[in-house]
Protein backbone atom coordinates (compact mmCIF):
# COMPACT_ATOMS: atom_id res chain seq x y z
CA UNK A 1 0.00 0.00 0.00
CA UNK A 2 1.21 3.43 -1.00
CA UNK A 3 0.70 6.90 0.18
CA UNK A 4 1.89 10.20 -0.89
CA UNK A 5 4.69 7.81 -3.06
CA UNK A 6 5.81 6.04 0.42
CA UNK A 7 5.06 2.87 2.08
CA UNK A 8 2.37 3.04 4.53
CA UNK A 9 3.44 0.03 7.19
CA UNK A 10 1.01 -2.56 7.97
CA UNK A 11 0.27 -3.65 11.62
CA UNK A 12 2.67 -5.26 13.42
CA UNK A 13 2.21 -5.36 16.75
CA UNK A 14 -1.42 -6.86 17.27
CA UNK A 15 -2.52 -8.75 20.40
CA UNK A 16 -2.72 -11.38 18.40
CA UNK A 17 0.82 -11.55 17.85
CA UNK A 18 1.46 -10.14 21.02
CA UNK A 19 -0.17 -13.50 22.33
CA UNK A 20 1.61 -15.90 20.00
CA UNK A 21 4.42 -14.58 20.39
CA UNK A 22 4.09 -15.00 24.32
CA UNK A 23 2.57 -18.10 24.00
CA UNK A 24 5.74 -19.72 22.73
CA UNK A 25 8.11 -18.29 25.18
CA UNK A 26 6.55 -20.16 27.53
CA UNK A 27 6.47 -23.39 25.56
CA UNK A 28 10.39 -22.86 24.84
CA UNK A 29 10.64 -21.73 28.55
CA UNK A 30 8.24 -25.40 29.64
CA UNK A 31 10.73 -27.37 27.77
CA UNK A 32 13.96 -26.33 27.93
CA UNK A 33 14.01 -25.93 31.21
CA UNK A 34 14.35 -30.06 31.20
CA UNK A 35 16.78 -30.33 28.34
CA UNK A 36 19.67 -30.07 30.97
CA UNK A 37 18.46 -31.84 33.80
CA UNK A 38 16.37 -34.88 32.28
CA UNK A 39 20.58 -36.43 31.45
CA UNK A 40 21.39 -36.67 35.43
CA UNK A 41 17.77 -37.78 35.96
CA UNK A 42 17.87 -40.83 34.22
CA UNK A 43 21.68 -41.31 35.18
CA UNK A 44 20.33 -41.61 38.49
CA UNK A 45 18.23 -44.08 37.36
CA UNK A 46 21.16 -46.54 36.75
CA UNK A 47 21.26 -45.28 32.93
CA UNK A 48 24.10 -46.25 30.82
CA UNK A 49 26.40 -44.28 28.93
CA UNK A 50 24.69 -45.03 25.92
CA UNK A 51 21.06 -44.54 27.19
CA UNK A 52 21.83 -41.47 28.26
CA UNK A 53 22.71 -40.37 24.68
CA UNK A 54 19.51 -41.62 23.86
CA UNK A 55 17.69 -39.16 25.58
CA UNK A 56 18.88 -36.50 22.91
CA UNK A 57 18.99 -38.93 20.07
CA UNK A 58 15.86 -40.30 19.93
CA UNK A 59 14.31 -36.89 20.85
CA UNK A 60 15.82 -35.32 17.55
CA UNK A 61 14.52 -38.46 15.66
CA UNK A 62 10.81 -38.06 17.17
CA UNK A 63 10.93 -34.26 16.18
CA UNK A 64 12.23 -34.58 12.47
CA UNK A 65 9.67 -37.83 11.90
CA UNK A 66 6.83 -35.80 13.00
CA UNK A 67 7.28 -32.49 10.64
CA UNK A 68 6.63 -33.59 7.31
CA UNK A 69 3.41 -34.87 8.75
CA UNK A 70 1.99 -31.66 10.85
CA UNK A 71 3.70 -29.78 7.51
CA UNK A 72 0.66 -31.94 5.75
CA UNK A 73 -2.17 -30.99 7.66
CA UNK A 74 -1.32 -27.31 7.63
CA UNK A 75 -1.99 -27.55 3.91
CA UNK A 76 -6.11 -27.89 4.62
CA UNK A 77 -6.31 -27.36 7.81
CA UNK A 78 -7.18 -24.17 10.04
CA UNK A 79 -4.53 -22.83 12.90
CA UNK A 80 -5.96 -22.92 16.36
CA UNK A 81 -7.02 -26.46 16.73
CA UNK A 82 -3.46 -27.71 16.00
CA UNK A 83 -1.80 -24.87 17.91
CA UNK A 84 -3.36 -26.06 20.62
CA UNK A 85 -3.34 -29.90 20.50
CA UNK A 86 0.46 -29.32 19.60
CA UNK A 87 1.00 -27.41 23.03
CA UNK A 88 -1.33 -29.82 24.79
CA UNK A 89 0.56 -32.82 23.88
CA UNK A 90 3.60 -30.88 25.37
CA UNK A 91 2.29 -30.61 28.46
CA UNK A 92 0.70 -34.11 28.96
CA UNK A 93 4.05 -35.85 28.30
CA UNK A 94 5.99 -33.37 30.68
CA UNK A 95 3.97 -34.19 33.36
CA UNK A 96 4.41 -38.07 33.04
CA UNK A 97 8.10 -37.89 33.30
CA UNK A 98 7.78 -38.44 37.15
CA UNK A 99 6.22 -41.86 36.82
CA UNK A 100 8.76 -43.25 34.06
CA UNK A 101 11.38 -45.10 36.44
CA UNK A 102 11.91 -47.77 34.23
CA UNK A 103 14.53 -46.80 31.88
CA UNK A 104 12.82 -47.70 28.83
CA UNK A 105 9.59 -46.17 29.53
CA UNK A 106 11.34 -43.15 29.97
CA UNK A 107 13.22 -43.56 26.32
CA UNK A 108 9.97 -43.75 24.86
CA UNK A 109 8.46 -40.65 26.75
CA UNK A 110 11.45 -38.80 25.52
CA UNK A 111 10.74 -40.13 21.93
CA UNK A 112 7.06 -39.17 22.37
CA UNK A 113 8.20 -35.91 23.45
CA UNK A 114 10.33 -35.29 20.75
CA UNK A 115 7.30 -36.00 18.08
CA UNK A 116 4.72 -33.44 20.34
CA UNK A 117 8.24 -30.70 20.19
CA UNK A 118 8.67 -31.48 16.14
CA UNK A 119 4.97 -30.71 15.90
CA UNK A 120 4.74 -27.80 18.28
CA UNK A 121 7.47 -25.47 16.84
CA UNK A 122 6.49 -26.35 13.16
CA UNK A 123 2.61 -25.09 13.53
CA UNK A 124 3.97 -22.49 16.21
CA UNK A 125 6.27 -20.72 13.48
CA UNK A 126 3.78 -21.17 10.72
CA UNK A 127 1.02 -18.94 12.77
CA UNK A 128 3.06 -15.97 13.50
CA UNK A 129 3.95 -16.32 9.70
CA UNK A 130 0.02 -16.34 8.71
CA UNK A 131 -0.39 -13.34 11.36
CA UNK A 132 2.37 -11.29 10.24
CA UNK A 133 1.97 -8.75 7.63
CA UNK A 134 3.51 -9.96 4.17
CA UNK A 135 5.35 -6.38 3.91
CA UNK A 136 6.96 -6.66 7.17
CA UNK A 137 7.83 -11.10 7.54
CA UNK A 138 11.16 -10.45 7.93
CA UNK A 139 10.92 -8.25 10.65
CA UNK A 140 8.05 -10.12 12.67
CA UNK A 141 9.86 -13.39 12.15
CA UNK A 142 12.75 -11.76 14.12
CA UNK A 143 10.85 -10.38 16.96
CA UNK A 144 8.80 -13.77 16.97
CA UNK A 145 12.62 -15.45 17.34
CA UNK A 146 13.35 -13.41 20.40
CA UNK A 147 10.63 -16.05 22.06
CA UNK A 148 12.84 -18.52 20.55
CA UNK A 149 16.27 -16.92 21.86
CA UNK A 150 15.01 -15.59 25.18
CA UNK A 151 13.10 -19.34 26.28
CA UNK A 152 16.39 -21.10 24.86
CA UNK A 153 18.79 -18.79 27.52
CA UNK A 154 16.61 -18.51 30.50
CA UNK A 155 14.95 -21.62 31.00
CA UNK A 156 18.14 -24.46 30.99
CA UNK A 157 19.58 -21.90 33.51
CA UNK A 158 16.45 -22.11 35.57
CA UNK A 159 16.16 -26.11 34.99
CA UNK A 160 19.71 -26.58 36.68
CA UNK A 161 19.09 -23.80 40.12
CA UNK A 162 15.96 -25.81 40.50
CA UNK A 163 17.43 -29.01 39.81
CA UNK A 164 20.20 -28.39 42.56
CA UNK A 165 17.89 -27.08 45.22
CA UNK A 166 14.66 -28.96 44.79
CA UNK A 167 13.44 -32.34 43.67
CA UNK A 168 12.54 -33.75 40.17
CA UNK A 169 8.63 -33.58 40.76
CA UNK A 170 8.70 -30.07 41.86
CA UNK A 171 10.89 -28.99 38.79
CA UNK A 172 7.91 -31.09 36.94
CA UNK A 173 5.81 -29.16 38.01
CA UNK A 174 6.88 -25.70 37.64
CA UNK A 175 7.45 -26.79 34.07
CA UNK A 176 3.90 -27.47 33.75
CA UNK A 177 2.81 -24.57 35.20
CA UNK A 178 4.77 -22.82 32.47
CA UNK A 179 2.89 -25.04 29.72
CA UNK A 180 -0.53 -24.15 31.11
CA UNK A 181 0.39 -20.39 31.00
CA UNK A 182 1.56 -21.08 27.45
CA UNK A 183 -1.84 -22.85 26.33
CA UNK A 184 -4.11 -20.19 27.48
CA UNK A 185 -2.31 -17.59 26.28
CA UNK A 186 -2.35 -19.50 22.54
CA UNK A 187 -5.85 -20.06 23.19
CA UNK A 188 -6.90 -16.20 23.10
CA UNK A 189 -4.78 -16.11 19.87
CA UNK A 190 -7.16 -14.92 16.35
CA UNK A 191 -5.66 -16.96 14.19
CA UNK A 192 -5.96 -15.78 10.37
CA UNK A 193 -5.59 -19.52 8.00
CA UNK A 194 -4.52 -18.43 4.87
CA UNK A 195 -7.54 -18.25 2.16
CA UNK A 196 -5.53 -20.76 -0.30
CA UNK A 197 -5.30 -22.97 2.81
CA UNK A 198 -9.13 -22.56 3.61
CA UNK A 199 -10.16 -23.81 0.62
CA UNK A 200 -8.18 -26.70 0.06
CA UNK A 201 -10.00 -29.93 0.59
CA UNK A 202 -7.68 -33.03 2.43
CA UNK A 203 -9.24 -34.89 -0.68
CA UNK A 204 -7.37 -33.10 -3.06
CA UNK A 205 -4.12 -33.79 -1.65
CA UNK A 206 -2.27 -36.97 -1.79
CA UNK A 207 0.27 -37.33 0.98
CA UNK A 208 3.90 -38.06 0.36
CA UNK A 209 6.65 -38.19 2.91
CA UNK A 210 9.59 -36.58 0.82
CA UNK A 211 7.12 -34.03 -0.58
CA UNK A 212 6.06 -32.86 2.64
CA UNK A 213 9.73 -32.80 4.47
CA UNK A 214 11.06 -30.78 1.52
CA UNK A 215 9.38 -27.75 -0.65
CA UNK A 216 11.58 -27.41 -3.82
CA UNK A 217 11.17 -23.53 -4.00
CA UNK A 218 12.77 -23.11 -0.63
CA UNK A 219 15.46 -25.60 -0.73
CA UNK A 220 18.25 -22.74 -1.24
CA UNK A 221 17.48 -21.11 2.40
CA UNK A 222 17.06 -24.62 4.52
CA UNK A 223 20.21 -26.05 3.09
CA UNK A 224 21.99 -22.74 4.09
CA UNK A 225 20.65 -23.22 7.08
CA UNK A 226 21.79 -26.77 7.81
CA UNK A 227 25.63 -25.92 7.04
CA UNK A 228 25.38 -23.11 9.42
CA UNK A 229 23.39 -25.40 12.02
CA UNK A 230 26.51 -27.97 11.26
CA UNK A 231 28.84 -25.12 12.41
CA UNK A 232 26.72 -24.36 15.22
CA UNK A 233 26.67 -27.63 16.95
CA UNK A 234 30.49 -27.65 17.51
CA UNK A 235 29.94 -25.15 19.85
CA UNK A 236 26.89 -26.36 21.54
CA UNK A 237 28.53 -30.07 22.15
CA UNK A 238 32.17 -28.51 23.38
CA UNK A 239 31.79 -25.26 24.56
CA UNK A 240 31.41 -26.39 28.15
CA UNK A 241 34.75 -28.80 28.04
CA UNK A 242 36.44 -26.00 26.18
CA UNK A 243 35.96 -23.43 28.74
CA UNK A 244 37.30 -26.33 31.22
CA UNK A 245 40.16 -26.96 29.43
CA UNK A 246 41.17 -23.23 29.11
CA UNK A 247 40.19 -22.58 33.03
CA UNK A 248 37.51 -19.93 32.00
CA UNK A 249 35.22 -19.38 35.08
CA UNK A 250 32.71 -17.61 33.78
CA UNK A 251 31.61 -19.71 30.12
CA UNK A 252 28.01 -18.35 31.11
CA UNK A 253 29.22 -14.62 29.34
CA UNK A 254 28.59 -16.43 25.99
CA UNK A 255 25.34 -17.06 26.32
CA UNK A 256 24.38 -14.12 28.00
CA UNK A 257 25.97 -11.56 25.43
CA UNK A 258 24.58 -13.95 22.65
CA UNK A 259 21.31 -13.27 23.92
CA UNK A 260 21.41 -9.52 24.57
CA UNK A 261 22.58 -9.20 21.24
CA UNK A 262 20.79 -11.15 19.30
CA UNK A 263 17.77 -9.22 20.99
CA UNK A 264 19.42 -5.84 20.01
CA UNK A 265 19.65 -6.71 16.47
CA UNK A 266 17.26 -8.55 15.40
CA UNK A 267 14.91 -6.10 14.66
CA UNK A 268 17.47 -4.11 12.43
CA UNK A 269 17.84 -7.33 10.98
CA UNK A 270 14.88 -7.55 9.96
CA UNK A 271 14.10 -4.36 8.26
CA UNK A 272 16.89 -5.10 6.26
CA UNK A 273 15.14 -7.93 4.78
CA UNK A 274 12.24 -5.91 4.09
CA UNK A 275 13.88 -3.42 2.74
CA UNK A 276 16.84 -5.37 0.80
CA UNK A 277 16.35 -8.62 0.66
CA UNK A 278 17.90 -11.93 2.17
CA UNK A 279 20.98 -12.65 0.51
CA UNK A 280 23.32 -9.31 1.51
CA UNK A 281 21.64 -10.02 4.60
CA UNK A 282 22.83 -13.74 4.47
CA UNK A 283 26.38 -12.72 3.56
CA UNK A 284 26.70 -10.14 6.64
CA UNK A 285 25.19 -12.39 9.09
CA UNK A 286 27.56 -15.56 8.19
CA UNK A 287 30.69 -13.33 8.13
CA UNK A 288 30.05 -12.50 11.25
CA UNK A 289 29.40 -15.59 12.94
CA UNK A 290 32.89 -16.67 11.41
CA UNK A 291 34.62 -14.13 13.19
CA UNK A 292 32.90 -15.28 16.48
CA UNK A 293 33.87 -18.96 15.79
CA UNK A 294 37.90 -17.94 15.51
CA UNK A 295 37.33 -15.50 18.32
CA UNK A 296 36.05 -18.29 20.65
CA UNK A 297 38.62 -20.48 19.23
CA UNK A 298 41.17 -18.30 20.77
CA UNK A 299 39.63 -17.36 24.04
CA UNK A 300 41.67 -17.21 27.24
CA UNK A 301 40.18 -15.05 29.33
CA UNK A 302 36.19 -14.30 30.47
CA UNK A 303 36.36 -11.39 27.77
CA UNK A 304 37.10 -12.42 24.92
CA UNK A 305 34.32 -15.33 25.74
CA UNK A 306 32.03 -12.39 25.80
CA UNK A 307 33.23 -10.66 22.55
CA UNK A 308 32.51 -14.39 21.17
CA UNK A 309 29.14 -14.44 22.47
CA UNK A 310 28.54 -11.03 21.23
CA UNK A 311 29.70 -11.58 17.78
CA UNK A 312 27.66 -15.32 17.35
CA UNK A 313 24.54 -13.16 18.90
CA UNK A 314 24.83 -10.62 15.86
CA UNK A 315 25.91 -12.83 13.28
CA UNK A 316 24.07 -16.33 14.25
CA UNK A 317 20.98 -15.03 16.32
CA UNK A 318 20.13 -13.04 12.70
CA UNK A 319 21.25 -15.63 10.17
CA UNK A 320 18.60 -18.23 11.31
CA UNK A 321 15.22 -15.92 11.25
CA UNK A 322 16.29 -14.56 8.59
CA UNK A 323 17.02 -18.02 6.37
CA UNK A 324 13.43 -18.85 7.85
CA UNK A 325 11.76 -15.71 6.53
CA UNK A 326 13.82 -15.89 3.44
CA UNK A 327 12.42 -19.62 3.27
CA UNK A 328 8.36 -18.44 3.98
CA UNK A 329 8.82 -15.34 1.31
CA UNK A 330 9.55 -17.26 -1.55
CA UNK A 331 6.97 -20.16 -0.69
CA UNK A 332 3.25 -20.17 -1.32
CA UNK A 333 0.96 -19.78 2.12
CA UNK A 334 -0.13 -23.09 1.60
CA UNK A 335 3.56 -25.00 1.90
CA UNK A 336 4.61 -22.80 4.70
CA UNK A 337 3.63 -25.43 7.46
CA UNK A 338 6.06 -27.67 5.13
CA UNK A 339 8.82 -24.66 4.72
CA UNK A 340 8.72 -24.43 8.97
CA UNK A 341 9.17 -28.24 9.33
CA UNK A 342 12.13 -28.35 6.92
CA UNK A 343 13.76 -25.36 8.21
CA UNK A 344 13.56 -26.71 12.04
CA UNK A 345 14.78 -30.38 10.66
CA UNK A 346 17.50 -28.94 9.27
CA UNK A 347 18.55 -27.27 12.55
CA UNK A 348 18.07 -30.29 14.18
CA UNK A 349 19.80 -32.67 11.62
CA UNK A 350 22.32 -30.08 11.85
CA UNK A 351 23.28 -30.19 14.94
CA UNK A 352 22.89 -34.21 15.48
CA UNK A 353 25.26 -34.62 12.78
CA UNK A 354 27.50 -31.96 14.10
CA UNK A 355 27.92 -33.44 17.16
CA UNK A 356 28.56 -37.25 15.84
CA UNK A 357 30.95 -35.76 13.86
CA UNK A 358 32.78 -33.33 15.81
CA UNK A 359 32.60 -36.25 18.75
CA UNK A 360 34.84 -38.11 16.43
CA UNK A 361 37.30 -35.29 15.56
CA UNK A 362 37.49 -34.49 18.93
CA UNK A 363 39.57 -37.82 19.39
CA UNK A 364 42.52 -36.48 17.69
CA UNK A 365 42.34 -32.74 17.83
CA UNK A 366 42.53 -30.31 21.02
CA UNK A 367 38.70 -28.63 21.58
CA UNK A 368 39.86 -24.92 20.29
CA UNK A 369 40.31 -26.74 16.48
CA UNK A 370 37.05 -28.17 16.74
CA UNK A 371 35.52 -24.92 16.47
CA UNK A 372 37.85 -23.81 13.29
CA UNK A 373 36.90 -26.67 11.62
CA UNK A 374 33.21 -25.85 12.51
CA UNK A 375 33.56 -22.41 10.66
CA UNK A 376 34.32 -24.35 7.26
CA UNK A 377 30.88 -25.00 7.20
CA UNK A 378 30.32 -21.50 7.35
CA UNK A 379 32.73 -20.64 4.38
CA UNK A 380 30.54 -23.01 2.27
CA UNK A 381 27.13 -21.16 3.37
CA UNK A 382 28.79 -18.44 2.53
CA UNK A 383 30.07 -19.30 -0.73
CA UNK A 384 26.79 -20.51 -1.87
CA UNK A 385 24.91 -17.53 -0.76
CA UNK A 386 27.54 -15.42 -2.71
CA UNK A 387 26.83 -17.62 -6.16
CA UNK A 388 23.06 -17.66 -5.62
CA UNK A 389 21.49 -17.81 -8.93
CA UNK A 390 18.96 -15.38 -10.95
CA UNK A 391 16.18 -16.98 -8.89
CA UNK A 392 17.07 -16.32 -5.44
CA UNK A 393 18.03 -12.23 -6.92
CA UNK A 394 15.07 -12.03 -8.39
CA UNK A 395 13.35 -13.12 -4.93
CA UNK A 396 15.27 -10.24 -3.51
CA UNK A 397 13.86 -7.72 -6.00
CA UNK A 398 10.41 -8.55 -5.12
CA UNK A 399 11.43 -8.14 -1.36
CA UNK A 400 12.81 -4.49 -2.16
CA UNK A 401 9.67 -3.60 -3.98
CA UNK A 402 6.81 -4.41 -1.57
CA UNK A 403 5.45 -7.07 -3.31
Amino acid sequence: MRKGGNFLKERLWTKSFIMLMAGNLFVFMSFQMLIPILPPYIKSLGASGIEIGLVTALFSIGAVLSRPFIGFMLEYRGRKAIVLIGALLLLAITVLYPISQVIVIFLLFRFLHGLAWGWSTTVNGTAAADVIPNSRLGEGMGYFGLSVTIGMVIAPSLGIFLFNVTSFKNLIFISAILGIIAVVLLVFVRYQTPESVLQTQREELKFSYFGSSVDKTSWFPAFITLLVSLGYGSITTFIVIFGQERGISQIFLFYILNAIMSSISRPFAGKWFDEKGPRGLVLLCTIITFGGMWVLSFADSNFLIAIAGALFGVGFGCLIPTLQSWALLITPPNRRGVVNGMIFSSIDLGIGLSGLIFGFIAEFVETASLFRFGSLFLIVALVMAAMAGKKKQAAERVVSKGY
